[in-house]
């Protein structure tokens, strides 16, 4: 589990103001009629998080392109850890009017665990966009002692108080699950998880002295870390983020093999037609340029970051075979 940032951004970014991506979406505004009055962004998790923020943030500028009049209507389909929004995605009508907002954990790490996943994410959805990189961290509340500063005090605590030491994720089988579950399994340490729908309500029992810790999306723990109310103790990029200048990486800390970055993505329906997603490609690109989008991301930690969809899908795929072996390790399955 250590790609690293330069390998994610080779793999994963490409920023799509280039002249080939620009002069692509011309052409396929030519074969789009005429833009949707209304498209609507489902995404699995909780207003407030990391997820309903991107979606509203692009959401809102898509308006007044070749793809839609109006903003997005953004719709949170919250539950069984984003595979309700994505089957909704799955059936909905393949026109573009649709679109799905979702972490790469629902698309690359969940066929792995679920043996009976309700969609296949190679052929029921289509990617359209990578939309924003993120870090995930590890946190701990008032539960904890002050005197935990870092990941080797957590652990210690963790170790001399089983009975207490737990952590929240925002769903079962998402990548802050597996983080958290891959640091204790390899620092011999019985971190017990609690899957929440979404991060917001983890984080909330969290600060309410209800939980021990969380390991979230790093944006989902930022406005609390800030206020004091909770201690961000690593964060999960190679290096440390400009958003928490002041916490060490998990890897700057002797935690290498914890060191990952996630996108979200937009995804339609399978059998959407070419020149719709790549309408709604150029809109969700043109949108995440524009500085007052980038600015709205970074205060949820999130960076800004556009692809074309091969490049998007490709990016998935690797996930996929990167996260096979890992969850084979943890022997973890939607029935443990």
């Amino acid at each position: 589990m250590k790609p690293s940032t330069s390998g994610l951004q080779r793999r994963h970014v490409v920023q799509a103001g280039a002249a080939g991506v620009v002069l692509a979406a011309l052409g396929a505004s030519r074969a789009f009629a005429q833009p949707f009055d209304q498209v609507t962004i489902i995404n699995g998790f909780p207003a407030g998080g990391t997820a309903d923020t991107t979606s509203r943030r692009v959401g809102e500028r898509i308006a007044g392109t070749p793809y839609a009049r109006n903003a997005a209507v953004v719709e949170n389909r919250t539950g069984a850890g984003g595979r309700i929004a994505v089957e909704a995605v799955k059936n909905a009508a393949p026109d573009g009017r649709t679109l799905l907002l979702t972490p790469f954990s629902c698309t690359a790490i969940y066929p792995h665990i679920y043996k009976n996943l309700s969609y296949d994410p190679f052929r029921d959805i289509t990617p359209v966009s990578i939309a924003a990189i993120m870090t995930h961290s590890l946190s701990v509340g008032p539960m904890v002692p002050a005197s935990v500063r870092n990941v080797r005090d957590y652990l210690a605590w963790a170790k001399a108080n089983p009975q207490l030491a737990n952590y929240g994720s925002p769903a079962a089988g998402s990548t802050p699950h597996f983080i958290g579950a891959l640091l204790g399994l390899a620092n011999n340490v019985d971190m017990k998880h609690v899957p929440y729908r979404g991060s917001v309500p983890a984080v909330t029992d969290m600060i309410a002295g209800q939980l021990a810790s969380t390991v979230t999306p790093t944006g989902d723990a930022l406005p609390n870390h800030r206020g004091g109310k909770l201690r961000i103790l690593a964060t999960s990029g190679a290096q440390r983020t400009p958003f928490t200048p002041d916490v060490p990486s998990f890897a700057e800390q002797g935690f290498p093999d914890v060191t990952t970055e996630e996108w979200f993505g937009f995804f339609a329906p399978a059998r959407t037609p070419a020149p719709v997603v790549a309408v709604a490609n150029a809109a969700i690109n043109q949108a995440l340029r524009e500085q007052t989008v980038v600015d709205s991301l970074a205060t949820f930690a999130l960076v800004a970051r556009g692809s074309t969809p091969a490049e998007m899908d490709k990016s998935n795929r690797d996930e996929n075979q990167r996260w096979g072996p890992l969850v084979r390790r943890l022997g973890f399955t939607a029935e443990s």
